[in-house]
């Protein structure tokens, strides 16, 4: 067994991880309804055990801090030792991350919970680092998107900061992006983009064309998406743009295109893939009475 050694993505960089208190009691009542009738039924009132998360393959963590959070829900008095961060990278096969005392109780209780998070978290995380280190001799930052899980958005935007990457927009209340599907409902893109000024937020304009690009440089949009483009395009929209507005290169990036979509010269690349199509990393609990 190997003890995690963080490296530079720390979590004082990341920021704190979420306080999910009130979606874990949620997600704590979806899985334990009126009682755990196993272990209410077989564990003793009263009795302590140590344990020890572990991560089973190389990888990225992340969720650990969600983890500790389900096991402090149910028994206040846990005694937690972390011994990697979320954002920390593991080579090792079988890592310990973190040493615990809890009630038996709640950690029997807490299991799945505790693990569902850190293995779908890590899984995010493991794949984001992926496609920032396919593109980090480049200057294109990745970016993640809206296809999140429901009920999990702020965790697995967590995830992909772990990861290394950015968070585009948290939901459709904190960012403006103006898609074909707006424009059916104005006169025309200058319409749509002096309408949308009005909340007060920099405005993207989604273009699947070089005519579209030109149309929304032209109305002064503050950044312009590229919407399934080819290579050649994102290349011609690159110089006809000249570094005026920031470009987001977006629509079935792989990890086998996202170098070769970096080296075109945008400057952003949003990835739908890092959230949801991430494996989920195989993480376990080891007790020890």
């Amino acid at each position: 067994m190997t003890i995690a050694t963080p490296i530079p993505v720390a979590t004082s960089i990341l920021g704190a991880p979420p306080d999910l208190t009130e979606d874990i009691d949620r997600w704590l009542a979806e899985d334990v309804g009126d009682g755990d009738r196993t272990t209410e039924s077989v564990v003793p009132v009263g009795t302590r055990v140590a344990g020890v998360l572990l991560v089973k393959e190389p990888g990225v963590v992340a969720g650990l801090d969600l983890a500790r959070q389900v096991f402090q829900r149910l028994d206040p008095g846990l005694r937690w030792e972390a011994i990697a961060d979320d954002g920390t990278r593991l080579d090792g096969t079988r890592t310990e991350v973190a040493r615990f005392e809890a009630s038996a109780r709640a950690v029997l209780t807490g299991e799945r919970l505790a693990l569902n998070l850190l293995g779908r978290l890590s899984g995010i995380a493991t794949l984001t680092a992926r496609y920032v280190a396919a593109v980090a001799d480049t200057r294109a930052v990745i970016l993640d998107t809206r296809k999140t899980t429901p009920g999990l958005r702020v965790a697995e935007k967590w995830a992909v900061r772990c990861g290394g990457a950015t968070n585009h927009r948290m939901g459709l209340h904190d960012g403006v992006l103006i898609k074909d599907n707006h424009l059916l409902f104005v006169a025309d893109l200058a319409t749509a983009v002096e309408r949308a000024r009005a909340a007060g937020l920099p405005v993207e304009v989604e273009c699947d064309t070089l005519d579209q690009v030109r149309q929304a440089l032209a109305v002064g949009a503050d950044r312009i998406l590229l919407d399934n483009m080819t290579l050649d395009e994102l290349r011609a929209a690159v110089v006809l743009t000249d570094g005026r507005v920031p470009l987001e290169a977006s629509g079935g990036v792989t990890i086998d295109t996202v170098g070769d979509i970096a080296r075109t010269g945008v400057d952003h690349i949003s990835v739908g893939a890092l959230t949801h199509a991430a494996r989920s990393l195989d993480v376990s609990l080891e007790v020890r009475p």
